[in-house]
C-alpha cells in the first residue's frame, strides 16, 4: 500500500503539469444539466452529447420539465447519443425521483444520487465532483484504464477500483484525479497502441515496465 501511495502521488504530480487545465468535458450550468449530460455521455462521445445538450436545455429546464416530457419527443432530441430510448426513459424516471424525494433539485450525497434511476456511483461521483466541487472519484473506462495500467489497483469492478484509489491519492485531490486520468486515458494511455513513447510517468508504469520485458 505504501508503495502504491507514493505511486499514485508522484503521477499524479506529473500528469498535473501536462494537463494543467483538466476540467470536465461536458458543458453544463446548473447540477440537473450535468445530471443528464453524463446520462446522456453512456457510451457516446463528450463530443456528440455537447452538440445536442443546447438544444435539449433549452427545451427542458427543469426537473419537472423532463418528468412531465413526451418521451417520444425527448427522444427525437437525444437520438445522436445512441441508445436514445433507453436513456429518454432514465432521464424521465430520474427526474421523476426527483420531484418526488428531492422537490425537484439534485441532491448532494452519494447515497441519495445513487436511488435515482440510470444513475450509478460513476455519474453520481461526475455531479458531485464537477457540478457541487465536492472531493469524489469518477471511475469510467479511461480511470479504470489509467488505474490498472499504472499499478494503482489490481481491481477490474470500477467501485472496487475507487475504493482504492481513494485509498492512495489524497482526499483534495479526487475530483482532480478523474478528470486528469480521463484526459491522460485519451490523449496518452489509449486503449489501442497506447503511446507510451509520449508517456510523462511510463517509468513509473507496470504496463510499460512489461511491454519492455515481453520485448
Amino acid at each position: 500500500m505504501k508503495g502504491r501511495l507514493n505511486k499514485g502521488e508522484t503521477v499524479l504530480d506529473l500528469l498535473a503539469g501536462e494537463f494543467s487545465e483538466a476540467k470536465i468535458a461536458l458543458n453544463f450550468s446548473t447540477p440537473l444539466e450535468l445530471l443528464v449530460a453524463t446520462i446522456l455521455s453512456a457510451q457516446c462521445t463528450d463530443d456528440r452529447v455537447n452538440r445536442v445538450t443546447p438544444d435539449l436545455f433549452k427545451r427542458y429546464r427543469s426537473a419537472r420539465d423532463y418528468a412531465e416530457a413526451d418521451q417520444a419527443e425527448l427522444e427525437a432530441v437525444i437520438k445522436p447519443t445512441g441508445f436514445y430510448r433507453n436513456k429518454a426513459k432514465s432521464i424521465i424516471n430520474c427526474c421523476r425521483k426527483l420531484l418526488e424525494d428531492f422537490n425537484g433539485e439534485v441532491p448532494d450525497r452519494i447515497d441519495e444520487l445513487t436511488t435515482l434511476p440510470g444513475v450509478g456511483r460513476k455519474t453520481a461521483n461526475v455531479v458531485l465532483g464537477a457540478a457541487f466541487g465536492k472531493n469524489a472519484i469518477a471511475v469510467d473506462t479511461h480511470v479504470k484504464r489509467v488505474a490498472n495500467r499504472l499499478g494503482l489497483t489490481d481491481e477490474s469492478d470500477p467501485e472496487r477500483i475507487e475504493m482504492d484509489l481513494r485509498r492512495i491519492i489524497p482526499e483534495a485531490r479526487w475530483t482532480e484525479a478523474t478528470m486528469i486520468f480521463i484526459l491522460h486515458g485519451r490523449h496518452t494511455c489509449t486503449a489501442r497502441k497506447p503511446k507510451c513513447a509520449n508517456c510523462a510517468v511510463r517509468s513509473y508504469c507496470d504496463y510499460f515496465k512489461k511491454e519492455l520485458q515481453d520485448e
